[in-house]
């Protein structure tokens, strides 16, 4: 197996910021890429904020959030970054063709021992890697909201990924201090499915009047232990990226995954969640939820 010593993570919205924390917080020299300026920089004060946050509770070392920090090179040139990986996370919008065009060029710049992993929660391993001339080294890297406090990562064979990717990705995973299963390829993999299904279903609910959002996400707290409800977790992924990966189940899986009308609407209304201020609940700067 090739020493990684170098991740490349593409892409610095919500999922891409935490990945590349976890990365750099796990000794890895860390290129966080993304076309826009803002992004980047707002990506990198996010991160700053979260280690500060940690050191404060005690979580974080001083010097361990300094060596992080140190690790961490915000990045617009992606042929620069790729071309002294070790391995790479996609971490773009979950739309096959803008994964093939970026999948593209990884496979056109990185040598053929460079691992591209995907961060996608439900899209085909196999048909994403059918764009490159050596799909053996594509692999399924999901990571979960917050990335740098959710501890599960689903590593995802492809039809042609190796052992050695496997292997790598394992390697890389425990670096970042987390803990992985490995699942065969299948829409919505282990999580994705289950936990887009619950969200529908709340839709559902509300839509029909069963209850407030909020009740239903107490009912779910308290009665099956869940630590979110179904409406704060849709919040905080996204209910863009929730419909699209509902769209794709509905359509590989059939009618038990149609999207909710109302989540439909929702999505439409530019009510996506935290990052935009308003999804079912309604956020303050901070990302604090409030009562209006």
């Amino acid at each position: 197996m090739r020493e990684i010593k170098h991740l490349t993570v593409l892409g610095a919205g919500v999922m891409g910021k935490g990945i590349a924390q976890v990365g750099a917080a796990g000794g890895l020299v860390v290129d966080l890429v993304d076309v826009n300026d803002v992004v980047l920089d707002k990506a990198i004060k996010t991160i700053e904020k979260n280690l500060s946050k940690g050191v404060q509770l005690g979580k974080v070392a001083k010097e361990a959030m300094e060596t992080a920090l140190k690790n961490l090179n915000p990045q617009t040139d992606l042929e620069q970054a790729l071309a002294k990986t070790d391995f790479v996370i996609e971490v773009v919008p979950e739309e096959l063709e803008l994964k093939h065009k970026f999948f593209s060029k990884m496979d056109e710049i990185c040598t053929a021992d460079v691992i591209l992993a995907t961060n996608t929660s439900a899209k085909s391993i196999t048909e994403i890697a059918a764009v490159c001339n050596h799909p053996e080294r594509v692999i399924g890297m999901h990571f979960f909201n917050p990335a740098h406090i959710m501890k599960l990562v689903e590593i995802v064979r492809g039809l042609e990924t190796h052992d050695e990717a496997v292997k790598a990705t394992e390697y890389v995973s425990q670096l970042m201090g987390k803990e992985t299963v490995e699942v065969n390829e299948f829409p919505g993999f282990a999580t994705s499915r289950i936990n887009a299904m619950i969200g529908n279903e709340a839709f559902y609910m509300l839509m029909e009047g069963v209850a407030s959002p909020k009740d239903i996400d107490k009912s779910l707290k308290l009665g099956l232990n869940h630590p979110m409800g179904p409406f704060e977790l849709g919040d905080l992924v996204g209910w863009d990226t929730r419909l699209k990966v509902l769209q794709y189940l509905h359509e590989s899986l059939g009618d038990k995954f149609r999207p909710c009308p109302l989540l439909v609407k929702y999505v439409k209304a530019g009510r996506l969640g935290r990052k935009v201020g308003k999804g079912v609940y309604v956020y303050d700067e901070d990302g604090r939820m409030t009562d209006s």
